[in-house]
């Protein structure tokens, strides 16, 4: 009887309960992505060295103006776009595949990246016909800010189609969604036909996705969207996690289903929306960091959101030095690397879930 005690007194932790798992996971992530934003300011081509910045900082001496001008207006600015664009296509990842109770969703089911892209090449080939006074108050922000409108405007069009008397489909909207995908890729292939040679490199740049093109411009016009998405995903985790349960059964519990899909939507297209907006288009990050997340501690959102933030930031910066590295003093684009990093484990989930997804 005193044996049993003890753990009367100390209630047993559920069979299956990950979540300290996840809380350690997520503390690990933070301290390795901290690891990993110090490398990548010291990374580079340039001879700037990180360590002497600091130590010149540290003895009251003014930074050489090489190192100001490659750690301040370069790689810092580099460095958190990478942040922010990883963070924000890992956790519109993490919120898709919620959404449609599927591993295999990823965020440009939804049109946002095919509406983005198709927005960006809009700007760079018909860009030259806007009037002076439009493309001259637009400047470099022409491009984003096209991407981004590109991407709104095909996620209110999927919405009314996919959405009838104030209920949204998921299964409507995963078929608008590659069917809009279509479209715009047709519409996109007629413009880069046309595309000058100029223009077809600036497509080809923009299309495989970099960080290169970071400025603290672009980041105050991006990451205000971005941040904003981020601290508001979490808020969907209780939502995300009873639509796991099916709808009807997340209803019984309480949950508005409709509106937790309207916001979940919303925050996807913003997030995704943005991030495209600034680097283009990098794949596969969206469909591995929720996945391996969820191998490592389990489906719960309310950790998943923000490890998914952390480990998408982390993947991100790591692509982005090998893609300064390994054909360096050229620049390879990010999408590439994350293209051969994802490509493989996106088969490899695709086979691991035959029998669940009956393909």
């Amino acid at each position: 009887m005193v044996a049993i005690l003890p753990e009367l007194r100390r209630p047993a932790r559920l069979e299956g309960d990950r979540s300290h798992r996840a809380r350690r996971l997520g503390l690990v992530l933070a301290l390795v992505l901290v690891a990993v934003t110090l490398a990548s300011l010291g990374w580079g081509a340039s001879g700037t060295s990180l360590t002497r910045a600091v130590s010149d900082l540290a003895a009251g001496r003014a930074l050489a103006v090489q190192d100001r001008v490659v750690l301040m207006d370069i790689r810092l600015p580099r460095a958190l776009m990478g942040i922010f664009v990883g963070a924000s296509l890992a956790v519109s990842g993490a919120v898709m595949q919620g959404l449609f109770r599927n591993p295999l969703a990823d965020p440009g089911i939804v049109g946002v990246s095919s509406g983005a892209s198709l927005g960006a090449i809009v700007a760079i080939v018909l860009g030259s016909a806007l009037p002076a006074g439009i493309a001259g108050f637009l400047g470099w922000y022409l491009v984003p800010v096209a991407a981004f409108c590109g991407g709104w405007i095909t996620t209110i069009l999927l919405y009314r189609i996919a959405t009838r008397r104030g209920r949204t489909s998921v299964a409507t909207m995963l078929l608008a969604g590659i069917a809009l995908g279509a479209i715009m890729g047709a519409v996109s292939g007629i413009l880069v036909f046309r595309a000058s040679d100029s223009e077809l490199r600036d497509l080809t740049f923009w299309g495989l996705g970099s960080l290169a093109g970071a400025n603290w411009p672009k980041l105050a016009a991006a990451v205000p969207i971005m941040a904003l998405a981020l601290v508001f995903a979490p808020w969907l985790a209780r939502g995300l996690n009873a639509l796991a349960l099916g709808e009807a059964a997340a209803g019984h519990v309480g949950i508005r289903v409709q509106r937790v899909k309207n916001l979940a939507i919303l925050t996807v297209a913003g997030a995704t929306g943005a991030a495209v907006a600034v680097s283009g288009g990098i794949g596969f990050v969206g469909i591995v960091v929720p996945h391996l997340l969820r191998l490592a501690s389990g489906p719960d959102h309310r950790y998943l959101l923000v490890n998914a933030a952390l480990l998408g930031a982390v993947m991100l910066l790591i692509a982005d030095m090998v893609s300064r590295t390994i054909i360096a003093p050229a620049e390879l684009p990010i999408g590439i690397v994350t293209a051969i990093m994802g490509g493989p484990f996106f088969l490899w989930i695709l086979l691991r879930n035959r029998g669940v997804l009956d393909l």
